[in-house]
């Protein structure tokens, strides 16, 4: 791989720790400050939600084919219909995303 790859791969994982890693420093900071006043500190609202927000926007923007033709979204929904079927039998997250992919795949390579 290229300098310029390894540069692209480093940062997209720092960005995505610091994501996931600031929010709990800050609230284990602030909590641990209030614990030393003598108060109970409580996780704000902004903060349970940060995470499911992420994932939704995470999910949104991989549903849309990076070259939109009518085989891709076609095949975008096939792919999110088999992950639904087997996360329904399974209920896990693994499975279901293997499949979804792998069916997605299968069908651009097949038909496209």
């Amino acid at each position: 791989m290229s300098g310029q790859t390894w540069v692209i791969l480093i940062s997209i994982a720092l960005g995505t720790y610091l994501i996931r890693a600031l929010p709990y420093l800050w609230m284990s900071r602030n909590l641990n400050k209030q614990a030393s006043q003598g108060s109970i500190g409580s996780t704000p609202v902004w903060l349970t939600i940060l995470g499911p927000t992420m994932i939704a926007a995470m999910f949104g923007s991989s549903l849309v084919p990076v070259e939109p033709s009518l085989l891709s979204w076609i095949a975008t929904l096939i792919g999110c219909g088999a992950t639904y079927i087997v996360w329904r039998r399974t209920r896990s997250m693994g499975y279901p995303i293997v499949v979804g992919v792998l069916v997605f795949g299968a069908l651009v390579v097949i038909f496209g």
